[in-house]
């Protein structure tokens, strides 16, 4: 795929809940391999449209695009098909599970697409040393810091080789060092897999750090520059 190729389109979308607008006429679109920030305070609308953009809400009016493929007529199944093999997810709580180590836990997407034990492990151990944990795999989560736990969620995300990764406030639950740490490593692994990415964020300071920045202003989308 050509890094000038648009990977994911928002057109004309819409999220209402009864009388109460989300979003509304919402169009973007997302190039391969780009990163882009969504800015907007809490309860703007930014987690809505990364679930309508990731098919995890459907939009009240619009069409979502991805891979140039409309997806509002999919079955629940073909949409569940798109959310695992393209899309990458990565929440502000990691949610990893506390039964498995890191490895384990990277791996556990890949096992559940079909993929051997041993070709998902050695993935796993791939993403986990490229996020600084190499040392860290056979841990428990509870036997890993903050940062290290969302590391781990971040390769997690990206263990069935997404082409789009969906990133809600990924270091919003994180103390300003280590939200360095944590963003520096998202942003390596987006650029060393050739990743597009769309990443919520409240920090205008890591917003300046992608490619493009957008935010939701009463219930649009807006293209802003970035601040010096």
């Amino acid at each position: 795929m050509s890094k000038r190729d648009t990977v994911l389109r928002l057109e004309n979308v819409a999220r209402h809940y009864g009388d109460l607008v989300i979003v509304e006429e919402i169009n973007f679109a997302l190039r391969a391999g780009e990163t882009v920030a969504l800015l907007g305070p809490s309860g703007s609308g930014k987690s809505s449209l990364l679930h309508i953009a990731g098919l995890l809400e459907t939009a009240s009016a619009g069409e979502v695009h991805i891979l140039g493929q409309p997806t509002s007529k999919l079955s629940d199944a073909d949409r569940t098909h798109i959310r695992r093999n393209t899309l990458g997810f990565v929440y502000q709580f990691h949610h990893l599970l506390p039964e498995f180590s890191a490895l384990g836990n990277v791996a556990l997407p890949q096992l559940i697409a079909g993929i051997k034990k041993q070709e998902a492990e050695q993935e796993a151990r791939r993403l986990l040393t490229l996020m600084g944990l190499g040392e860290r795999v056979d841990h428990q989560p509870g036997q890993l810091s903050g940062g290290e736990q969302q590391r781990t969620a971040i390769a997690r995300a990206l263990s069935n080789r997404p082409d789009i990764l969906l990133a809600d406030e990924p270091t919003g639950n994180l103390d300003p060092k280590t939200s360095d740490v944590v963003f520096d490593a998202l942003l390596n692994l987006v650029k060393t897999e050739g990743l597009a990415a769309l990443i919520a964020t409240h920090d205008q300071r890591l917003a300046n750090r992608m490619d493009r920045i957008f935010v939701i202003r009463d219930q649009r989308l807006i293209e802003e520059q970035k601040q010096a």
